[in-house]
């Protein structure tokens, strides 16, 4: 497949899209980034006597003197490396950490526009960059090979480009640690520092760089990765600054030569800092407790002193609950510190009611979500870094319920890298972006283009483009699969057939059950682009399929294939339901069935929670949350929820204690227990339906793209709802049938319609207060 779809031209402000490099650009337009000079054609550098070699770190340097700044014109850079680099403009820090992992597709990277209008001056200025180069392949990044900078400034008063004019060398000071490196996973390396060989000097504006070899202009980039970046679609991290541990020790102290563990508020992105007083050669060691998370050894980084007092702070991050720092008997620790750093967001939403368990429970599982979002979303912070589709669903279902829309752009970018990684072949598969990994899961591919996937991104959004620009590649990826006689879905292995985690998979059910929620996605994406010849034949595809699911697997009490041989499994009976593949004759069957089974993952029992919720078993829905919940929501060790439904080797795949895809209960808790949903694209109308099973009260503020929806709710004898529409929405509300006289802001008011169980109130935006009395 050809990797770009579409390029932007920008021509008296219209933007005409004719390839897929823009659909990335057009993030940054909604980010409110620049598009101008989208079309770059880098000039690359590399130092003269830096080698491609695995984790090596490399100083650019650039003195300039500028005769003039232009009063309005912004002095944007555009900045291409790989893998990452730190910034420094005059001496100050600009960018920590800048770069994306690569990249868009399998042959192009990403490049980082920055504004440096406020941080160049008249006169002398240097820019100085540190680059770190992975060198490796990843679950989440390609390596180029090209251990690079491409760097450019055009404005009417002065240019700046990356050229033989600039200063280039390797940083000694950084290199490779001793055994254990981190897991093949991973393309980070452990960070090693020796402050004997190098430190930050040459990022000050009065570093005499003369001596410095000057860089060498790459000449090869037209067969590389490098010959047409795509700019970078989401922002730059957070950056939460430096801040004392909860438990720091009274300083100064002198170590002891034991190990200083030191607790953080909650699971995060961080980067130690230390200030200490030491003499020379001694090794501190610094990792999280974390470092074996998942079993197999992540990232850590060690720092070799000087003598005298000294200050150091990882780049690299790390996560985890404690940081544990080694410094060896006799130093004197002055100072230590943590700065967590993350995706650009706001916390946002919220939600509780009258039991903290649910509380608990949608606090964790918002932690968990915004520990797992950075480069891309991400199965875990610690093992992996890898963008697992299966993950991706549940993750971005929970941000639109959790964090501001800012978040979308990083749902966004992943669906374009999911499709631009398409192979020839027509199969897709994640994580993407990868080096060392090409297998497909072929029931999380259906669950990436499903209706929790692709099509709540639009309905959530209303971003019709991202469908359109999709589309096709989507429709090859359908063709892949193909109909047995008895006109059920013929199982594809794929590189990994993997359903869900544990024991009793009916894969039969679970393959059949995710491809027909895939169709029905599909026949909606071809309605919405007017493909009237797909959308019927789709729509009547579903019908024959939902005939001949139901004649071949179900038997009365439950769904089950006939070559099956283990117990019935309780996330297929909950598939079909959300998929809407079981009608409501089988709901009381499966109702009685999902009482005493559990079989499923955390993963999948968001789908099991929520097939309850659409069949009207509110207090059984509530119940069983808690009941597979309650150890890792009520553990007070872990502010984040595990993979599995134990720690280690009590749980699945490694037993990682941050995984959000066991999350799914924010979704839950806000869209059916507060009620909130969409139902037109965009939130131009939603619906608020509480379904409050035994809980009283309720709180709840949804962040809608049209803005907050809130919700506020007394269920006792007098029921009282107090709601809030934004700005250019409609909403309908849902009244009980068990309340009566329903007032209105006091006034009191008919309901514009009676559905079973449910008076319906439609109203457009502001502030209203419902009261009613019980019957």
């Amino acid at each position: 497949m050809t990797a770009r779809l579409a390029i932007c031209v920008l021509f008296i402000g219209l933007l005409i899209t004719v390839s897929c490099k823009n659909n990335f650009n057009k993030i940054n337009e909604d980010l409110g980034q620049s598009l101008i000079g989208l079309h770059w054609m880098p000039n690359v550098i590399k130092a003269k006597n830096q080698k491609d070699t695995i984790n090596a770190w490399t100083v650019y340097r650039k003195d300039i003197t500028i005769n003039s700044i232009p009063e309005q014109e912004t002095s944007i850079a555009k900045i291409l490396v790989d893998s990452k680099y730190w910034l420094w403009v005059n001496g100050k820090l600009i960018v920590r950490e800048g770069g994306l992992k690569q990249g868009p597709s399998p042959n192009e990277v990403y490049y980082d526009q920055v504004d440096l209008s406020k941080n160049l001056k008249q006169g002398k200025n240097c820019i100085a960059i540190l680059v770190q180069y992975f060198g490796k392949d990843g679950f989440s990044h390609k390596n180029t090979k090209i251990n690079g900078l491409a760097f450019q400034i055009e404005t009417k008063e002065y240019n700046i480009i990356a050229d033989t004019t600039w200063k280039a060398w390797p940083h000694k000071a950084f290199g490779e640690t001793k055994q254990l490196n981190p897991n093949w996973r991973l393309p980070e390396s452990n960070t090693h520092f020796d402050a004997n060989k190098g430190n930050f000097d040459f990022t000050t504006i009065n570093f005499d760089a003369t001596t410095k070899p000057n860089a060498l202009v790459v000449n090869d980039i037209q067969e590389s990765a490098w010959k047409n970046p795509v700019l970078r679609p989401i922002p730059q991290w957070k950056d939460f600054g430096l801040k004392p541990y909860l438990n720091n020790p009274e300083l100064p102290l002198m170590s002891n030569g034991d190990t200083l563990k030191l607790k953080l508020p909650y699971n995060s992105h961080i980067t130690p800092y230390f200030k200490i007083n030491a003499i020379k050669g001694e090794t501190i060691g610094i990792r999280t407790d974390h470092y074996r998370g998942g079993g197999p050894p992540n990232i850590r980084a060690e720092y070799i002193t000087k003598d005298g007092v000294q200050d150091y702070e990882v780049l690299g991050w790390i996560n985890g609950e404690e940081v544990h720092y080694f410094f060896p008997k006799g130093i004197e620790i002055l100072d230590v510190k943590y700065r967590e750093t993350g995706y650009d967001t706001e916390f946002v939403g919220q939600f509780s009611c009258d039991d903290s368990f649910y509380n608990s429970l949608w606090n964790k599982a918002l932690r968990t979500l915004y520990v797992t979002m950075r480069d891309t979303y991400m199965d875990c912070p610690d093992r992996e870094r890898a963008q697992w589709w299966g993950d991706v669903v549940l993750e971005s279902g929970e941000a639109f319920y959790a964090l501001d829309r800012r978040s979308d752009a990083l749902t966004k970018k992943g669906i374009y890298e999911l499709m631009n990684w398409q192979r020839k072949d027509s199969t897709i598969f994640s994580p993407v972006p990868a080096g060392n990994w090409e297998n497909e899961l072929p029931t999380q591919m259906l669950s990436s283009i499903g209706a929790f996937g692709f099509w709540n991104y639009y309905w959530q959004t209303g971003d019709e483009r991202i469908i359109a620009d999709n589309y096709d590649a989507i429709t090859r990826y359908l063709a892949v699969w193909k109909l047995k006689e008895d006109g059920t879905v013929k199982l594809r292995k794929g590189g990994w057939t993997w359903g869900d985690w544990g024991d009793n998979k009916d894969m039969v059910l679970l393959f059949n059950s995710q491809y027909y929620m895939a169709l029905d996605s599909y026949a909606r994406m071809s309605e919405l682009l007017g493909k009237t010849t797909e959308y019927e034949a789709t729509l009547s595809k579903m019908t024959t399929f939902k005939k001949n699911y139901n004649t071949q697997f179900w038997n009365g009490t439950a769904y089950r294939s006939k070559d099956y041989k283990g117990k019935t499994d309780d996330r297929s009976q909950a598939l079909s339901v959300v998929a809407g593949l079981a009608d409501d004759d089988k709901y009381e069957a499966i109702y009685t069935f999902l009482q005493t089974e559990r079989h499923a993952s955390p993963y999948m029992e968001k789908y099991v929670i929520e097939a309850l919720f659409q069949m009207g078993y509110d207090n059984f829905a509530l119940q069983r949350l808690k009941d597979r919940f309650y150890k890792m929501v009520t553990h007070t060790e872990t502010s984040t929820l595990w993979e599995g439904w134990g720690i280690g080797k009590q749980g699945f795949g490694g037993g990682t204690t941050n995984h959000a895809w066991s999350g799914g209960g924010l979704t839950l808790l806000s869209q059916y227990v507060a009620g909130v949903s969409p139902t037109s694209a965009g939130y131009k109308t939603f619906q608020i339906k509480p379904q409050l099973g035994f809980l009283k009260e309720v709180k709840a503020v949804v962040p809608s793209i049209k803005g907050n929806v809130k919700v506020e709710l007394e269920n006792k004898e007098i029921y009282k709802l107090k709601v809030e529409i934004p700005e250019g929405t409609k909403a309908t509300i849902y009244i009980p049938y068990t309340f009566s006289q329903i007032k209105v802001n006091n006034i009191e008011m008919d309901p514009n319609e009676l559905e079973e169980d449910y008076q319906l109130f439609k109203l457009e935006s502001g502030k209203y207060t419902f009261e009613g009395k019980r019957q």
